[in-house]
């Protein structure tokens, strides 16, 4: 679809006044706005032939325009000027999160906590989600005769960690064969190589030792397995509810947020950089009054997770998505950074 100029001026201005004051807009006031002359006639007109292209939408009879959910497409893809970040919104942005530098887990939920404060909407953060992740560090930490944690570290950043009840006492020489086996077997290993038949075939090699050391990796096989799942972290759901646009559909919608195994698939765009998802747009009917605005985070030049934003189509996508592009950055240096560590 293509638009003449004077067609997109109009168009602009409909979704920059929607979005600013949350009501419709008549041709007398739009000819106040528009940066060109052209007569109340005209301009009534023009919003007439963009309702017929489906552009923009007529409330009520007697009202003004408002923009479809087709208009703010067009508006974000061929029309929308974003708003630069100043140095002081990107510093405060920056120093939030270097509070949580260092703990891949805090850093995305402290990302998500800011964007909500920010943005007012609801917003989640996914763990880094590289198939291709190996194992790159795991800690032995016995806290009591017969108890350990045992922590991972991936490449992707994921920190895992589960506790072990041992048949025998945790001796130092136990200690000493289990970091030997670590670096043997696991350090470098892909984290979707750790399996059932993996540990089976390690505990049988170990003669003497495979019912002293058969619980620790055991656990690992379990931590290993929690590390391949990516999980989806919601903050500020609270604030939709102030959005009046949704109306009863609220309820359903933070019934919808409870299963996050669906909201982890309506964030899957398989696209990388950033996207907006427009009401129908979206997978899921119980998002379909709703924008998302989502961006790829990577580690070290590889595919890590999610950040990004749900509200509703009335969002000042202009001022939004800088930031959300900016935080998304962020993140994937301070993880890139803290896995060089």
């Amino acid at each position: 679809m293509e638009l003449d100029k004077r067609k997109e001026l109009i168009l602009a201005a409909v979704v920059e006044h929607y979005i600013k004051t949350g009501e419709p807009i008549g041709s007398k006031m739009l000819m106040q706005t528009l940066p060109i002359s052209v007569s109340s006639a005209t301009i009534r007109n023009e919003m007439s032939e963009l309702s017929e292209m489906g552009l923009l939408e007529q409330p009520h009879t007697s009202a003004g325009r408002v923009p479809s959910e087709l208009g703010y497409r067009y508006y974000i893809d061929h029309l929308m000027n974003q708003t630069e970040l100043s140095e002081d919104e990107r510093s405060m942005m920056k120093s939030e999160l270097e509070r949580s530098m260092g703990n891949p887990d805090k850093l995305l939920e402290k990302a998500g906590e800011m964007l909500a404060k920010l943005t007012g909407c609801a917003a989640l953060a996914t763990t880094p989600t590289d198939e291709g992740a190996v194992i790159k560090h795991i800690e032995l930490m016995p806290v009591g005769r017969r108890i350990a944690m045992i922590v991972m570290m991936t490449s992707s950043g994921i920190i895992k960690n589960g506790i072990c009840k041992t048949e025998t006492e945790l001796t130092p020489d136990m200690v000493e064969t289990f970091y030997n086996i670590v670096r043997e077997c696991f350090i470098g290993r892909p984290v979707s190589d750790v399996g059932t038949v993996m540990i089976q075939t390690l505990v049988a090699s170990l003669g003497m030792n495979a019912l002293a050391m058969s619980p620790l990796f055991v656990v690992l096989a379990d931590i290993a397995a929690q590390a391949m799942q990516a999980e989806v972290r919601l903050e500020g759901e609270q604030n939709l509810l102030h959005h009046r646009e949704f109306g009863s559909d609220i309820y359903e919608m933070m019934q919808f947020f409870d299963q996050k195994e669906k909201l982890e698939r309506a964030i899957a765009t398989g696209k990388n950089g950033l996207q907006v998802i427009i009401g129908s747009e979206n997978k899921f009917r119980q998002l379909k009054n709703s924008s998302m605005i989502i961006s790829h985070y990577s580690i070290g030049g590889h595919d890590g997770g999610t950040i990004g934003i749900i509200g509703p189509t009335r969002l000042d996508y202009a001022k939004l998505i800088p930031s959300i592009e900016y935080v998304t950055e962020l993140v994937g240096e301070m993880l890139t950074d803290t896995l060089k560590e």
